[in-house]
C-alpha cells in the first residue's frame, strides 16, 4: 500500500458538510465509526491506559462537535487529517499531564493493546513520535475498511476461502478439503480478492478531501 499519500481514511467533504448539523445522527455514526479506532489506537500507543485512551475518544468527538458549526474545510490551508490529529493531539496532552510519570520520546515499551499491561511512560505529544504513530494507525484504518467494505460485498464462502488460506495461513489443500472445491478455486479465490482490496484502497484514497 502506498505510503506517500497525506490522506488514507476517507473524509468527504460531503460528510464533513452534514457534521455541521448536530441532529444528524445517521452522519455522526458514520464519523464516529470511522474514527474512533484511529483516535484510541494512537493514545493506547502513546501510553495511555486502556480508560484514558477511552476517555480522550470522547472527548475529541466532542471538540469536533463544538467545532463543526463554525468549521471551514479548505485543502489549500491544511488537511482534516491533520487538523484532527491536532485535535486529538490536545486531548493528549490534558491527560499526560495529569500523570506524575515522565514523558518519553518514544513509545513506551510492552504490549499497549490488550488493556492488560501496565503503562508507566507517556511519549511527548509534541513530539514528531505522535504524527508517525497517527500515521501508521491511519494507514491500518484505511486498509481494515477496506477489508471491511470488500467483505460485504461478497459471498461470504468467498471471503472464508480468502481468509483462511491467507489470514489464517492454511495450506491450499486444507482449505480445499474443508470447502470441498479444487484447489485451483482456492488460488482463484486470493487473487480474486487481494485485487478488489487493492481497487477498494484506491477508491477510497480518492474519496479523501
Amino acid at each position: 500500500m502506498p505510503r506517500h499519500r497525506d490522506e488514507l481514511l476517507p473524509t468527504r467533504a460531503s460528510l464533513i458538510q452534514r457534521l455541521r448539523n448536530w441532529q444528524d445522527e445517521a452522519s455522526w455514526q458514520e464519523f464516529f465509526d470511522t474514527y474512533w479506532g484511529l483516535i484510541y489506537g494512537v493514545a493506547r500507543k502513546a501510553g495511555m491506559t486502556d480508560v484514558e485512551a477511552q476517555d480522550i475518544v470522547q472527548e475529541t468527538m466532542v471538540s469536533v462537535a463544538k467545532q463543526m458549526p463554525s468549521f471551514r474545510y479548505d485543502p489549500a490551508i491544511g488537511s482534516f487529517k491533520a487538523w484532527l490529529l491536532h485535535t486529538t493531539r490536545w486531548r493528549i496532552i490534558d491527560h499526560a499531564r495529569k500523570r506524575n510519570t515522565p514523558l518519553a520520546d518514544e513509545p513506551p515499551p510492552g504490549d499497549t493493546g490488550t488493556g492488560t499491561a501496565a503503562v508507566e511512560l507517556v511519549i511527548d505529544p509534541q513530539s514528531q513520535v505522535l504524527d508517525r504513530l497517527w500515521e501508521a494507525e491511519w494507514e491500518k484504518n484505511l486498509f481494515d475498511a477496506a477489508i471491511a467494505n470488500v467483505k460485504r460485498r461478497l459471498d461470504p464462502q468467498k471471503y472464508q476461502i480468502f481468509d483462511f488460506y491467507v489470514n489464517r495461513e492454511w495450506p491450499a489443500d486444507k482449505v480445499a478439503a474443508q470447502f470441498g472445491i479444487p484447489v485451483e478455486q482456492v488460488y482463484l479465490a486470493k487473487h480474486r480478492v487481494t485485487e478488489l482490496i487493492k481497487i477498494e484502497v484506491k477508491r477510497l484514497e480518492k474519496e479523501v478531501t
